[in-house]
């Protein structure tokens, strides 16, 4: 059966993001994206990192919410092609999810985005079926995961916390009240603490 993961960086409160999310600020209010560049790009912080760095993009199929592709809404601006230039990290297919349809897009390294309109359950079953023998990462964001994680779809979930309280904005946790997971590896720095979760094999959601 074909794994599922998910990778998030969140504030020490569970929030993915903060509130008012735009092109400028993708990260939305409230500074969570300069405490999450820490641990990913400072050129101290990050070689101690590299480990986690690469399972992010160790997927051979993605899943991702349009608000992780893009901060349009609506009908698409064709000429958007994602936040990562010609080359994004994920060298593979990746599923968006979206009520807008559109063509793929195939850009450099291996990676084509695949517009799904009908679902969740559609582009996760897409994904498997493209990944082979490897594995799907549900890329994000938060209303995404939230999806996978309500559905008991998610195998292991890998969170970067950073000690730092948003207090606003997208939790990853919202609505997940009775969902069960078990702490398999802990590791970090004083800038970031990665936590790899197992989902609990007794697991239950309505």
């Amino acid at each position: 059966m074909t794994r599922v993961t998910a990778d998030v960086g969140i504030s020490l409160d569970g929030y993915a993001s903060g509130p008012n999310q735009s092109f400028e600020k993708p990260f939305g209010d409230g500074g969570l994206l300069d405490h999450l560049r820490k641990w990913m790009f400072d050129e101290d912080e990050a070689p101690k990192h590299a480990a986690e760095r690469a399972k992010i993009t160790s997927a051979t199929a993605y899943v991702m919410g349009r608000n992780m592709f893009s901060p349009g809404r609506g009908e698409w601006d064709l000429e958007w092609k994602g936040w990562w230039g010609d080359d994004p990290p994920y060298h593979g297919p990746v599923f968006v999810l979206t009520n807008h349809a559109r063509e793929p897009l195939t850009m450099e390294g291996g990676t084509t985005f695949h517009f799904v309109t009908d679902g969740p359950e559609s582009a996760l079953a897409q994904a498997k079926a493209a990944a082979g023998d490897g594995h799907v990462s549900i890329a994000g964001g938060a209303t995404t995961l939230r999806q996978y994680l309500k559905a008991g779809a998610v195998d292991e979930l890998r969170l970067h916390v950073v000690p730092f309280v948003l207090g606003q904005g997208e939790n990853i946790f919202t609505g997940l009240g009775g969902a069960e997971f078990e702490a398999v590896e802990v590791s970090g720095t004083s800038v970031v603490t990665h936590v790899t979760y197992r989902r609990s094999s007794h697991l239950t959601l309505t």
